[in-house]
C-alpha cells in the first residue's frame, strides 16, 4: 500500500467518530406540568415552538417537552426547566424546587402575590409572563355592558379552584355597581360541570356572561361557546381564540405572544441565562375581537363605539 493512500486511511478513521459524535443530538428536557383539559387545545403550541426556534431549540429534534400533571413528576424526571401556566402550581412548583429553573405565565402580579421580588430583577430560579388579566375584568364587564345595555344580571364564571378568580371579584363588583349591574357568581372545577353552570346561569335569569381567565376555560372553549350559543347569552372571554371558536367578544393581551415569550425564555435558560436575570415580561398591547356573526344570531347590534375600537372583526 503507497503512504499516501495509507495516510489517508487513517485519516478516515480519525474523522469517522467525529463525524458520529457531529450527529449525536444532546436532548434538553423542557417541563410542562398540566392536569387540566387537553394540552392541545389550552395551550397555544405552535406559539411555544416560535419562541424556542428562535432560541435554538426544536421539541423533537434538541428538544423533548415533556407534560406531566404535577411538578413532582417533572422533578423526578429531571426536567431541565419548568413551565408553569396557572397561578396555584407556580406556588407549589416554587415551593417544591429552588435549584430547577421555573417559568411562569400568570394573570397577575406576580411581585404583589410575593412570587418574584420585582418585576425587573424577578430573583431566584424564577421569571415568566404577566399578562395581568385579572386587572382586566372590570374593562371588559364595561365593554359586556356597552354590547348589552339591558343586562341587569350579569354571570362571572370561575374556576373554584383557582384563587386568583376570587380574589378579583373585589375589584369587579365595585366595577358592577358603579354600572348598575348585580354581578352572580358561577363556580365550575371541571370540563363535565360546565353544562350544570350554564343551566344554572339560565336560572339566575343572567342576560350576559363574563368568563374569567383560567387555563380549564381555555382549554374547554369549544364547549363553553357551544353552550352560550344553546343558552343564547352572550359572553365575553378573555383570548381571541373563544371569538375565532365562534365566541361573542374577547379583550385581553395575545395568549399567542404571551407564549412565544416564555418559549424564548426557557431557551434563553437552557443557553445558560440565570432566571434571576430575565425581567418579567408584560403584554404592551390588547386585542378587541368581536365575532359579528355571532352577535347577529344573538340579535345584538354592536355599536359603533364597540366597532370603531375593534381590532379585528370576524364575519
Amino acid at each position: 500500500m503507497r503512504r499516501r493512500e495509507l495516510l489517508f486511511l487513517l485519516g478516515g478513521a480519525i474523522t469517522v467518530p467525529r463525524a458520529l459524535h457531529a450527529q449525536q443530538k444532546v436532548i434538553r428536557v423542557l417541563g410542562f406540568p398540566y392536569g387540566g383539559p387537553s394540552v392541545e387545545t389550552s395551550i397555544p403550541r405552535a406559539a411555544l415552538g416560535r419562541g424556542l426556534d428562535e432560541t435554538g431549540y426544536v421539541d423533537g429534534g434538541n428538544l423533548r417537552i415533556v407534560y406531566r400533571t404535577s411538578v413532582e413528576e417533572l422533578i423526578s424526571d429531571k426536567a431541565e426547566v419548568i413551565i408553569v401556566a396557572a397561578g396555584g402550581s407556580i406556588r407549589q412548583a416554587k415551593s417544591e424546587t429552588t435549584s430547577i429553573p421555573l417559568v411562569f405565565i400568570v394573570p397577575f402580579d406576580p411581585a404583589s402575590a410575593g412570587l418574584v421580588a420585582s418585576f425587573n430583577r424577578p430573583g431566584g430560579n424564577i421569571t415568566g409572563v404577566s399578562i395581568l388579566s385579572a386587572e382586566l375584568m372590570p374593562k371588559r364587564l364595561q365593554l359586556l355592558h356597552e354590547l348589552v345595555p339591558e343586562a341587569k344580571t350579569c354571570a362571572v364564571l370561575m374556576n373554584a379552584s383557582n384563587p386568583v378568580g376570587k380574589r378579583s371579584t373585589a375589584e369587579l363588583q365595585q366595577a358592577a355597581d358603579g354600572m348598575g349591574l348585580t354581578l352572580e357568581i358561577v363556580s365550575t372545577r371541571a370540563e363535565t360541570e360546565f353544562e350544570a353552570a350554564f343551566a344554572k346561569i339560565a336560572a339566575l335569569k343572567a342576560a350576559a356572561l363574563l368568563v374569567t381567565t383560567d387555563p380549564l376555560f381555555t382549554g374547554g372553549r369549544d364547549r363553553l361557546v357551544a353552550l352560550a350559543r344553546q343558552y343564547a347569552v352572550p359572553a365575553n372571554y378573555p383570548w381571541r381564540e373563544f371569538v375565532l371558536a365562534g365566541g361573542l367578544i374577547s379583550y385581553g393581551p395575545s395568549l399567542s405572544e404571551a407564549y412565544r415569550q416564555i418559549g424564548i425564555y426557557a431557551g434563553k435558560i437552557l443557553n445558560g441565562a440565570k432566571p434571576a436575570d430575565l425581567p418579567v415580561q408584560q403584554p404592551t398591547t390588547f386585542e378587541l375581537v368581536v365575532n359579528l356573526k355571532t352577535a347577529k344570531a344573538l340579535g345584538l347590534t354592536v355599536p359603533q363605539t364597540i366597532l370603531g375600537r375593534a381590532d379585528e372583526l370576524i364575519e
